[in-house]
């Protein structure tokens, strides 16, 4: 029996994790049954008083000295400190105190021009609270979770040794986000987690909720739109359900869309500025503080809305700010006509299938912060990402002869799905839901997609990923194919002789793929590349979704016109460690890059000495740190 197959058979349990931007679940599996269940967590709701939920928020908030009492925030498995709070109560008390408040530090880790290992959160504060990096926040959060975990009936007992987990990213995470999230588990505890995108998740959740007839769904020739909305992010992609000739079904992930960082988090925003004008329109003026309220009334009504459909509106009060001791209460309504103005005409409009988002016309200095969709249109993004999934399918022979001519010559210019799966709890709403689904069925001339049925949107990943974990220790199952969906470059300087007044354009070529597949090895043995010995030498890293037809080695003539760059990586030589060549400092190694796709979807590169056995691993640094082998 090989080592693999010993530690699988001594798990005991599956724990999934979904890290989401703006809230967490839990999830268990027994391998031993058929039984997904959902986990509650422990958290303060209040100073003193504790309750498990049904997520976390992944909201951090700072106290100050003495602003609360040493035992406020006792926690079964937390020492009392008073000086940070995980949850609920950090998601509420930091509306009042935002200078204090951590939230979306998921949506920092992919943000390549911050530096994600430094202490910058909460960001732009000048509060005086000790400030975490994103990668530590990650860190206390999933800490959190996995001592949750083990004060539920099924973690209580369990040998945490015993258990796989499987926490879930973005689909749409660079390479450097999902190794920072790798440090962050390992951090906290968890040294053989397994990522999985959350789209996948997602579909997981969805066949393990339909054991008997999600085979009567869909079948081969679907291609399945994953259509994943959370708090703070929409995340696209796309699913294609095929035979492998024998009858059997076979799932492969062909495209992943851009990190957007849009959602119900810019809904509850949107909506807390109908209320205001509505206020100011009866006399009323709010500060600052009495917006941040409004903006937690909002949330809180458009979820009663949604969840009650038969109100025709929810009275909205704001405590009054003033030198009386009464101060007089601001009121005003969230009427349901209000709401779907805003969440469906103004996220959800039926657009056209060319109309694409709007670029915001940059300024020559702005703020610096999370990098947030400029259009708020989420049609808009959709139709972008189907646009350009048409053209990286059809730029990919096996891809494009998987999806067939007809699909990839639609009259919209779309690659247009045959069928929807929601996640995500901004499509709890029926009204989001039905809105795409009309907007999906107006791109395909007016003929509706299938809907598969079946399942908790805001749940989904973390049951989809406890799934994926009791999959992984049972050894069976059906997995989704997952390779890369873009192609990954490295930028080149040019060969050419300077010319004045002529800048070369910046050459770049192709290490990844598109389609590259987990746990491949490439070797580009027909190229040598120079790497300076004795200096720090800088590499752009750049990728395309739709290049589909690019091959390693390839190059690319311009690439800041041609790719997208994604992040710098910067590798210092060591001149002792090129064997007895005797290189001074500043001269040139010759070198062979290989390339590794890893089982957790993380792309290492390295520069292997082409005269001796020495090599270098190049990875994705922030701030000009530095990882040598």
């Amino acid at each position: 029996m090989s080592d693999a197959q010993t530690k699988s058979s001594d798990l005991r349990m599956g724990l999934g994790i979904d890290l989401g931007t703006s809230n967490c679940a839990l999830a268990a599996a027994n391998p031993e049954n058929e039984t997904v269940e959902h986990l509650p967590i422990l958290q303060c709701v209040r100073p003193g008083a504790t309750d498990s939920l049904a997520t976390l928020p992944s909201a951090v908030f700072l106290p100050l000295p003495d602003e609360f009492g040493a035992d406020d925030f006792q926690m079964p498995f937390q020492s009392g400190d008073a000086n940070l709070v995980i949850g609920a109560f950090a998601r509420e008390r930091g509306a009042l105190a935002p200078d204090r408040q951590i939230i979306s530090a998921k949506s920092w880790l992919c943000h390549a021009q911050a530096d994600r290992k430094g202490a910058i959160l909460p960001w732009s504060s000048q509060a005086p609270v000790q400030k975490l990096s994103p990668v530590a926040v990650s860190q206390k959060l999933l800490e959190h979770l996995i001592q949750a975990f083990r004060l539920t009936d099924a973690g209580r007992d369990t040998d945490p040794n015993a258990v796989q987990t499987v926490l879930t990213i973005p689909a749409s995470f660079d390479e450097a986000a999902r190794a920072l999230t790798l440090e962050a588990a390992h951090a906290a505890g968890l040294p053989d987690v397994v990522l999985l995108e959350e789209p996948q998740a997602a579909f997981y959740a969805w066949i393990a909720n339909n054991p008997d007839n999600w085979r009567d769904q869909v079948g081969p020739g679907d291609l399945v739109l994953v259509c994943d909305v959370g708090g703070g992010t929409a995340d696209f992609s796309l699913i294609a359900v095929n035979d492998d000739g024998e009858g059997n079904l076979t799932l492969e992930r062909i495209s992943v869309g851009d990190h957007i960082l849009l959602g119900g988090d810019n809904l509850d925003l949107a909506l807390a500025h109908a209320l205001r004008a509505q206020l100011e329109n009866d006399g009323a003026k709010l500060d600052h503080w009495q917006f941040l309220s409004l903006v937690h009334a909002a949330r809180a009504a458009k979820e009663q809305l949604f969840n009650e459909t038969d109100l025709a509106g929810v009275p909205i009060a704001v405590a009054g700010r003033g030198s009386s001791l009464f101060a007089s209460t601001l009121n005003t309504e969230l009427s349901r006509e209000t709401l779907l103005a805003v969440a469906v005409e103004g996220f959800l409009p039926v657009s056209e299938p060319d109309d694409f988002p709007v670029k915001r016309k940059q300024t020559g200095l702005r703020q610096f912060g999370l990098p947030y969709a400029a259009d708020p249109v989420i049609s808009k993004h959709l139709a972008r990402f189907l646009a350009r999934s048409r053209e990286a399918v059809a730029s990919n022979a096996d891809h494009a002869a998987t999806i067939g001519a007809e699909r990839l010559e639609h009259p919209s210019g779309l690659l247009i799905p045959s069928a929807i799966l929601f996640n995500g709890g901004f499509f709890k709403a029926a009204p989001l839901r039905e809105r795409v689904e009309q907007l999906l069925a107006h791109w395909n001339g007016d003929r509706p997609l299938k809907t598969l049925t079946g399942g908790e949107p805001d749940l989904a990943v973390s049951m989809g990923s406890a799934e994926f974990a009791r999959q992984l220790i049972r050894g069976d199952g059906l997995r989704i194919k997952s390779a890369t969906a873009r192609a990954y470059y490295l930028g080149l300087e040019s060969g050419m002789m300077a010319i004045p007044g002529f800048e070369p354009p910046v050459q770049a070529v192709c290490v990844a793929p598109v389609g590259l597949e987990e746990g491949s090895r490439l070797t580009l043995s027909e190229r040598e590349f120079g790497l300076v010995v004795g200096e720090p030498a800088e590499f752009r890293f750049f990728s395309s979704p739709t290049r589909g037809g690019d091959s390693p080695g390839d190059v690319v003539d311009d690439a800041e016109a041609e790719l997208e760059e994604t992040a710098g990586i910067e590798i210092t030589l060591p001149v002792e460690t090129a064997g007895e060549s005797g290189l001074a400092p500043g001269e040139i190694v010759p070198v062979h890059l290989e390339v590794y796709l890893s089982e957790v979807g993380a792309l290492e590169l390295r520069m292997k000495h082409t005269r001796s056995e020495s090599a270098w691993k190049l990875d994705f640094h922030t701030r000009g740190e530095e990882d040598r082998e």
